[in-house]
């Protein structure tokens, strides 16, 4: 999967000379949080994210009137406060490379570009969205976690037997371990009993560390000190 295929294409952008409070009603009327900035041609010359207009408004503690407050903001624009070095990337970067830049570099979305041109942009809830699909999430049916040698055919030894038992492995995922002769993989499969799955599974030599029946979706809990 490629960013472009993720990406956010009707981009909503804004030149160098728009308003601080222009900028500012804009991400809160279309509820986003970043905004491309464009020069008259639409090639990208910044970024404006959310938080640099919040750090350049005044203090609720600033002993300035309201009216001074709303005459320096109505002075102020998006070059202002615009990020001018942006970490881009093309159109056909893979989806996990996109989102090793974001973490790398601790950023929390990338502008897509075709040469100068910006033509989407991918953000860290597109790739969460893209990590509960890879890991299953809304679907039902028995997750299981394993740990499995870091060797070939393990992966299809495990297909292998979970097929016997007719099941079909709708998600698998396959992470790091804590040691480089292993791996953690997290699969989710249908059609086949926990206790069938598990039996099929430890004929593999693989050692199951979580296995849960999902039925319905994971309710979250709101905590509220009021």
């Amino acid at each position: 999967m490629l960013v472009r295929d993720r990406m956010t294409q009707n981009l909503i952008v804004v030149h160098s000379d728009t308003s601080f409070e222009d900028a500012l009603q804009l991400l809160r009327e279309k509820k986003i949080r970043r905004l491309p900035v464009v020069d008259k041609n639409g090639a990208l010359i910044g970024i404006v994210v959310e938080k640099d207009l919040l750090y350049a408004s005044p203090s609720p503690a600033t002993s300035l009137s309201v009216f001074e407050v709303h005459y320096l903001l109505s002075k102020l624009q998006v070059k202002d406060v615009m990020t001018k070095r942006v970490i881009t990337v093309g159109e056909d970067c893979p989806l996990e490379e996109a989102a090793r830049i974001m973490v790398d570099h601790k950023i929390g979305s990338l502008p897509i570009m075709r040469e100068k041109q910006v033509v989407g942009i991918i953000t860290e809830t597109d790739i969460f969205k893209v990590m509960a699909e890879a890991l299953g999430g809304r679907a039902k049916g028995v997750r299981v976690v394993l740990r499995v040698p870091n060797q070939k055919g393990v992966l299809a030894s495990l297909a292998g037997k979970i097929a016997e038992v007719g099941g079909n492995i709708i998600s698998l995922a396959v992470f790091l371990s804590s040691d480089a002769q292993h791996r953690e993989i997290t699969l989710k499969a249908q059609d086949v009993d926990r206790e069938s799955l598990v039996k099929a599974i430890e004929k593999t030599g693989a050692q199951i560390t979580d296995v849960r029946e999902i039925n319905a979706e994971y309710q979250p809990q709101l905590f509220s000190s009021k």
